[in-house]
């Protein structure tokens, strides 16, 4: 039976497949109270029906051998795949109309579907949307990345405090995976080289006396939209290469004997281990390492499978995008396995390697840019540390052609930092090995090449170029707000689900009262929908007809939840004097998680938490203000958070935030940015123009040249609103029972060298904010707003963030 004798055969027996998958595959009798194997039947029946289109893109692509994309991320923060594949496959009607006779509905049913959250934000979520965008415009791009058993931690609020648990998102299984055990490979750790003439007298390398683990493949499938494609993601789980030592577990050694499964394991066990000890920081490089390793060595073996040791058209097929800092050891592992094991020359190998490797750069802050140890290096990857100094030395010998003479540009460009603990700058490494260099929103890019690469860009400005991001539509619009997707098909038709610049035809539509009248419609059951879950959450009651005001992100002190929390603190003054001519009342809404080891973020989770403990249990805010910090934020409470939000923070420090992709969701969905030109804000801001985004803040340029420069005690005391907050604030009116509690936060405003300048944009944040409330009194007025947002999203759709990497980075002609 052909595929598409085979598809169309499922396509017709949808309930009958949900009937025996759930008597014979799960082994079930009739349901009961509960939804899971209802869910699972469900999921394996339209699991097959990828599958068919699966092995058809698998043998298309073999047929046509096109050039491949392989993305390799340590995150991919996916979420939930039944309603993806559901809608991806066009499946929505057959799959209500089969549960019915189950008398249940697909709401209930996937709401039994675990997140898959194999990442902490913005970085991971991007790399799901990315593999949407791939499958749906029909690009051959396989995703690779690491089968974390437990993804981003559980967050549970105690007592304000954030306590963490393992996310065991595995727990229940995951219908959507495919072991694939045969494809495994052998990843080395340790050991020592031993370098030898071979019989031609060629000088070779030998890494010996390796700890070895194994990389075993979990395949998902990611479909594209209505289009018959299906690509894969491919993720890595960590094993040992014996069970364990049976001589020593004969002997009495039980512990020894299971030691080396146990080390093994520990290197797919968890997304982000804490980095703060040394064992945390080996962990994290041993993840990284894994997934390059893993993932090259996969593509080479399929290359000389079918080429043999002919490696001189590789990079013609090949391309790896780097997403971030994370896996650029995969230039130097790549360097390793052509080497080492196909016996290439260096300078055969470099230039595959450099014609194959594109970098993506997500972040401006120094810190996030993996810099390793060297000492870790030796220990851990001895010959890749080789490799390193190899790469360097040919480079910096470049340098110094072109700027005969200046020690000072070859060392800030050298791979290798010296100092007391010299240390490995993996960000250079990815930019010196790659033949793009991309940054993700057009101020990131400019602050790239104008600071950070700057050195870098002066000795090869055609590298570098901005991929402004974007996110997917399907999930983010017509997935999640069923209610607006309704309203834009009967409008427009529903080919904007894969050509988003259609939403531009709305632009009139905010002067017709009808449309108007439907749009806050369905805006007001999406804020019923979200108080909903926040009384589920928080216990703290949400009033649909009040402004709703959200930031959700990672905690992070660039992202400033403190600007936000002091805003509140000055509403809850004012209302509390009796100050409430130019208020509307207001709704805020805060969500994210702090990683384990950040002392500061998790201290801002309290003092929200604190804050909003005081606000809402006065009866006088409750017409006014509520507030609620939402627990355990992942994609799916942000797909019902993004549709229900009217104002979307994006408050980070200007020149701190690389892009983002939060604030493109809300825009989607209708929501008015309050915001400063930071990241993609800039372009959201010219896209939807400027009375319909409420700017604030100093800007990049102000923020450089004003650090140090600012006396944060001269504004609080200059400002009668400031001086009011920072008095609540330093009287411990929120932390009556916690004397010091915030001491360090209180400290941090006050700091002349504040890296955040939270004092420096309090008073134009403040201001903002009363023109916000000025806007929403007027509901006609801000419902255009709203409308104005959506019309304006189209090019902040993922889909054309990948034509333009396809056609500039992976395809582009004349590269290779």
């Amino acid at each position: 039976m052909n595929s598409t004798e085979l598809n169309r055969r499922l396509d017709g027996t949808l309930n009958d497949d949900i009937d025996r998958h759930y008597a014979l595959t799960l082994g079930r009798d009739e349901p009961g109270g509960s939804h899971r194997y209802l869910y699972e039947a469900l999921a394996l029946s339209v699991r097959d029906r990828l599958v068919a289109r699966w092995r058809q893109t698998r043998h298309q692509l073999r047929e046509e051998r096109p050039r491949r994309v392989n993305y390799l991320s340590m995150e991919f923060l996916i979420g939930r795949s039944l309603h993806n594949a559901v809608l991806n496959l066009d499946l929505e009607d057959d799959v209500r109309d089969a549960l019915q006779q189950h008398h249940s509905d697909l709401e209930d049913v996937e709401s039994e579907e675990l997140d898959a959250g194999l990442g902490n934000g913005g970085l991971g979520r991007l790399a799901a949307c990315f593999l949407d965008s791939c499958a749906s415009l029909g690009l051959p791009v396989t995703g690779y990345g690491i089968r974390y058993q437990y993804g981003m931690f559980q967050q549970r609020i105690r007592n304000g405090f954030q306590v963490e648990y393992p996310d065991g998102w595995l727990r229940n299984g995951n219908p959507w995976e495919f072991e694939v055990p045969e494809h495994a490979q052998r990843i080395r750790f340790g050991g020592h080289t031993d370098h030898y003439r071979d019989g031609s007298g060629r000088h070779r390398v030998r890494w010996t006396d390796t700890y070895d683990v194994l990389a075993v493949p979990c395949d998902m499938p990611v479909p594209g939209y209505r289009n018959g494609v299906v690509n894969t993601l491919r993720l890595w789980k960590a094993e040992a290469t014996e069970e364990f030592n049976l001589d020593e577990f004969n002997a009495g050694s039980y512990t020894d004997a299971v030691q080396a499964r146990t080390r093994a394991e520990q290197i797919t066990m968890v997304l982000y281990p804490n980095d703060q000890s040394e064992q945390g920081k080996e962990l994290r490089l041993r993840q990284q390492y894994f997934l390059a390793s893993a993932s090259l060595q996969d593509v080479l073996q399929q290359w000389h499978e079918l080429h043999g040791p002919d490696f001189g058209t590789f990079a013609a097929y090949n391309v790896f995008q780097l997403n971030d800092t994370h896996p650029t050891l995969a230039i130097a592992e790549m360097m390793r396995l052509l080497l080492d094991d196909y016996g290439l020359e260096w300078n055969d190998a470099w230039e595959i390697t450099h014609n194959s490797m594109a970098y993506t750069n997500h972040t401006l802050l120094p810190e996030a840019l993996e810099v390793w140890p060297v000492s870790l290096f030796e220990h851990l990857l001895p010959r890749l540390l080789e490799i390193i100094y190899e790469i360097n030395a040919r480079f910096l010998s470049r340098v110094a052609d072109r700027w005969p003479g200046d020690v000072d540009r070859q060392r800030r460009m050298s791979i290798i930092e010296e100092g007391p603990e010299p240390r490995v700058r993996m960000a250079f490494l990815g930019i010196i090995g790659s033949f793009s260099v991309n940054g993700v929103a057009a101020l990131h890019t400019r602050l790239l090449t104008s600071g950070l690469f700057r050195d870098f860009y002066e000795f090869s400005p055609q590298r570098f170029n901005n991929k402004t991001n974007g996110v997917t539509p399907r999930r983010w619009l017509s997935h999640c707000n069923p209610g607006l997707k309704a309203l834009l098909d009967d409008t427009l038709g529903d080919g904007w689900i894969c050509h988003l610049d259609e939403l531009a035809r709305l632009a009139s539509r905010g002067d017709d009262a009808d449309f108007r009248e439907r749009f806050a419609s369905v805006k007001r059951a999406n804020k019923a929908r979200l108080a909903e879950l926040v009384w589920e959450r928080c216990a703290v009651e949400f009033d649909p007809d009040m402004l709703f005001d959200v930031q959700v992100k990672r905690i992070h002190e660039y992202k400033r939840q403190l600007l936000n929390v002091l805003h509140i603190i000055y509403r809850y003054d004012r209302v509390l004097r009796g100050d409430t001519d130019t208020l509307q009342p207001r709704c805020i809404l805060i969500a994210g998680k702090a990683a384990p080891g950040y002392a500061m973020a998790k201290l801002l989770i309290k003092l929200i938490n604190n804050v909003a403990s005081v606000i809402n249990r006065d009866p006088r805010m409750k017409p006014w203000l509520r507030v609620a910090f939402l627990p355990d934020y992942n994609v799916s409470t942000m797909e019902v958070i993004c549709t229900g939000a009217d104002l979307s923070e994006q408050i980070s420090t200007a020149g701190k935030e690389a892009s983002g992709t939060g604030n493109m969701k809300f825009m989607m969905n209708g929501a008015v940015t309050i915001g400063t030109l930071d990241g993609a804000n800039i372009e959201i801001r010219e896209a939807v123009g400027e009375s319909n985004f409420f700017l604030f803040g100093l800007d990049a340029d102000q923020v450089e040249s004003q650090r140090g420069q600012t006396d944060p005690a001269a504004l609080i005391d200059g400002d009668t609103d400031f001086s009011r907050v920072m008095q609540l604030l330093e009287s411990g009116h929120f932390n009556m029972l916690e004397p010091g509690l915030f001491r360090t936060v209180i400290d941090s405003i006050r700091d002349p060298y504040d890296l955040w300048m939270t004092a420096a944009d309090f008073r134009s944040y403040i201001d903002a904010q009363l023109a916000v409330d000025a806007a929403f009194a007027d509901s006609e007025g801000w419902t255009r707003k709203c409308i104005a947002n959506t019309s304006a999203s189209g090019y902040f759709s993922s889909d054309r963030t990948i034509r333009e990497y396809a056609d500039e980075i992976w395809f582009r002609k004349g590269h290779w």
